[in-house]
């Protein structure tokens, strides 16, 4: 089996380093670092990252179209240390956008519309409020940031004058078939799928493929069906309750404290139960069947 000391390592994010592996194969393995709030927090989420890359592997097979998975996650090229939280992809050129796909109003969405009306120049009907539905899913792209920076909304004309119309208008097509095709899975489940940001890149032969990771608790937020009422913040199965806890308790963005115990271990039951409540597997069984390397 290889080692991580095989490959050398070309890119680390907030959450991922990225190795090469050959001319075409990248290895992204995805760290139990949490971020909140464009900072990288020093406190680790044990098993988040095997809980991301478990999400990641059970949408990319659930949805029909193409990413850029590579191999199974038991192939013997990724290394025994990151086993279970490392994904063999495809080279892509990148798209330098984040997709966005809202279905509800929350978050920095909510507090565009309050101020104006629309998200992202899309105007929306009056008298919507915290975790109202939307008539129909949003795209509401936004650009890259740097480590440390943070994402900027923009228009679809901002992407539009970037990419051009028709690549544009591809991207916003994808993003929103996606979202709509895994809503429908999570409100199978007994979920609700509130929004989520896709990267896309393209082959060599040009062809749009979704990358990254993929309707995570981190790059998504679920809540549960059960209970939901607009009007209200909604519990949610993701990084919200980290989110919550550095606003009640950090004075200092530059210095953030260290998350407590209690907030690690519910935080780590959140991913979980994300995951084995949409996938409908349990999280020790994941784990058992991408231990051992594959044939």
């Amino acid at each position: 089996m290889s080692s991580l000391n095989d490959y050398e390592r070309i890119a680390a994010g907030k959450v991922r380093d990225i190795y090469a592996v050959d001319d075409d194969t990248l290895l992204m393995v995805v760290s139990d670092r949490i971020s909140a709030f464009d900072y990288i927090l020093d406190t680790p989420i044990p098993d988040k990252g095997a809980v991301l890359t478990a999400m990641s592997e059970f949408f990319f097979h659930a949805l029909d179209v193409p990413n850029h998975v590579a191999a199974p996650l038991d192939d013997p090229r990724i290394p025994a240390e990151v086993r279970g939280r490392a994904m063999l992809v495809n080279k892509l050129d990148m798209v330098p956008f984040e997709c966005v796909a809202r279905g509800y109003l929350t978050g920095s969405a909510l507090k565009e519309y309050q101020e104006t009306g629309a998200v992202c120049g899309i105007e929306l009907p009056p008298g919507l409020t915290e975790a109202s539905r939307l008539p129909e899913p949003i795209f509401t792209p936004a650009t890259k940031a740097e480590i440390g920076d943070h994402d900027e909304n923009v228009t679809f004309d901002y992407v539009v004058n970037a990419l051009g119309q028709e690549a544009a208008e591809e991207l916003r097509d994808a993003t929103l078939g996606i979202y709509t095709a895994a809503a429908r899975i999570a409100e199978d489940a007994g979920v609700i799928l509130a929004d989520t940001k896709f990267e896309f890149g393209r082959d060599a032969e040009g062809r749009l493929v979704l990358a990254d990771e993929v309707l995570t608790p981190d790059s998504s937020r679920y809540w549960p069906a059960e209970g939901y009422s607009e009007g209200q913040v909604q519990p949610s199965f993701d990084k919200q309750y980290v989110r919550d806890w550095l606003k009640a308790n950090t004075t200092d963005w530059e210095d953030l404290p260290t998350l407590p115990e209690d907030v690690i271990a519910a935080t780590r039951a959140r991913y979980i139960e994300a995951f084995e409540k949409i996938s409908g597997t349990s999280f020790a069984d994941y784990l058992a069947r991408v231990a051992a390397p594959g044939a």
